[in-house]
């Protein structure tokens, strides 16, 4: 077991887009969109990502060889991803804040190395103290006037393995972005072979090349002057601030996290039980029975019974977001860089959820949640940042972050599947993670952060109830 001390940062360095030609783009420019002005003052996210190094007679191969090809990949990857190594600023004469990136920017990369032997406790499948992914994370550069978009470490496991975790602000990309961003770089660096830091061109398939035109996305109601007048509003005056506001879970000192899989076998499971649990009062075809619905509610379940969430009328929300780049008019690519999601909440009383029938009742809160997007992905945006959830209405609230469709284990930058994956900064936000799992098979997997007697609890029902 590890702490912060343990891990040594050997080189911080800074990594440019290289340029493809003498005269490819030297600067670009485009405004905030109502969707990336939701998570503008959000914490950032963290995910990172745990490889195995092959066995092999060169004991200094990540220093001789993986390095230097993750750091030319990286750069030759920036090449189509230009806006991750840019800034975001809040001019006084620009209605909303400016995303930018000028001839010399560049992304903060560090190099770690552990001093610990825990490569297999931290990418293991045991319950890990939360605090030891802490120092994998690199720190973003915020301040109110400035803020990077990306920050990037990869820590070095001697004769094990690396990780490699990046800090994200929120406002500039969402978490299909993040992890296309991903496989853009594992496809650079796994397929092109020769590859070094004189590199000029790149080959990325079409489904990892970004789209970056913000314009893309129509605002006719004017919701993104009026999320950033409500910005400018916050805290005094004028507030132009674009680091994150929202202030990050106290963590207790014995919050561990745990990952828990639920098979193509389980799923199918729920989905039966559902059925049967509905067939006699509502019509079970009218629920939405997908993979992620009965994961998200079979979680919620096991949570409100772990977390002992009671009171006669008390009631539980949960958050989840919904890729909307097809269900806008006109729709946007699906490969659209930036923030499109559009923000859902199921509700349900506590006591319905604990029951006999909890499951169904968790799956239809979700269903009823979903079906709102029938109105307009855009109906009631107007409260989205004001009033987007009421706190005081609930006792407790979740929310999901990631998705199944990102497949993160494919991410593979020439040394194999991850050997694991976490989203770092549930910890702080009291968030799921959710995303295929590494086991495959149709798969998925959900990452909590909890209390450890908590988290003991609900290992024991989630196993006990499938």
């Amino acid at each position: 077991m590890a702490n912060s001390n343990s891990v040594k940062v050997v080189e911080v360095c800074r990594v440019a887009p290289l340029p493809s030609s003498p005269d490819s783009i030297t600067s670009d420019q485009s405004l905030l969109t109502l969707f990336d002005l939701l998570w503008l003052r959000f914490s950032p996210v963290e995910p990172v990502y745990f490889y195995e190094i092959p066995p092999t007679s060169n004991p200094n191969i990540f220093y001789d060889s993986i390095l230097p090809k993750l750091k030319a990949s990286l750069s030759l990857t920036l090449q189509p991803f230009l806006p991750l190594a840019g800034n975001l600023t809040w001019p006084q004469h620009s209605p909303k804040p400016v995303l930018s990136f000028v001839q010399g920017d560049s992304v903060s990369l560090t190099i770690a190395e552990s001093n610990a032997d825990n490569f297999p406790y931290l990418s293991g499948n045991d319950f890990v103290e939360a605090k030891e992914y802490h120092p994998l994370i690199p720190p973003l550069e915020v301040s109110d006037e400035r803020a990077a978009v990306m920050a990037i470490q990869i820590t070095l496991f001697p004769n094990r393995g690396f990780s490699i975790g990046t800090t994200l602000h929120h406002a500039v990309l969402d978490g299909k972005n993040s992890c296309s961003f991903f496989k853009a770089w594992a496809h650079i660096c796994k397929h092109d072979t020769g590859i070094t830091s004189s590199s000029s061109s790149i080959s990325l398939p079409d489904n990892l090349k970004p789209f970056h035109d913000r314009n893309a996305i129509h605002d006719p109601k004017g919701l993104g002057e009026l999320y950033s007048n409500e910005y400018l509003n916050q805290e005094g005056p004028n507030n132009r601030s674009v680091t994150h506001r929202h202030p990050p879970r106290v963590l207790p000192e014995d919050l561990v996290r745990g990952t828990f899989d639920f098979t193509r076998e389980n799923i199918h499971t729920l989905r039966e039980r559902v059925v049967k649990t509905t067939r006699a009062s509502d019509n079970p075809s009218s629920l939405h029975l997908s993979t992620f619905s009965l994961g998200c509610a079979y979680t919620w379940i096991c949570l409100v019974k772990a977390e002992e969430i009671k009171g006669e009328n008390s009631k539980t929300a949960m958050i989840f977001g919904v890729d909307v780049r097809s269900r806008l008019d006109p729709p946007v690519p699906e490969t659209y860089f930036g923030n499109c999601i559009a923000g859902r909440v199921a509700v349900a009383e506590t006591k319905g959820l604990i029951g006999e029938d909890g499951l169904a009742v968790a799956v239809k809160a979700i269903t009823e949640a979903l079906r709102s997007l029938d109105d307009g992905v855009l109906n009631g945006a107007e409260l989205w940042v004001s009033k987007f959830l009421d706190f005081s209405l609930y006792d407790k609230i979740y929310s999901i972050a990631g998705s199944q469709r990102f497949e993160i284990y494919g991410t593979d930058f020439g040394w194999g599947r991850p050997k694991k994956f976490e989203l770092v900064s549930i910890d702080k936000t009291d968030a799921v993670s959710l995303m295929d799992s590494k086991h495959g098979g149709g798969a998925v997997e959900v990452g909590l952060a909890l209390k450890k007697p908590q988290m003991e609890v609900f290992a024991s029902l989630f196993a006990r109830g499938l």
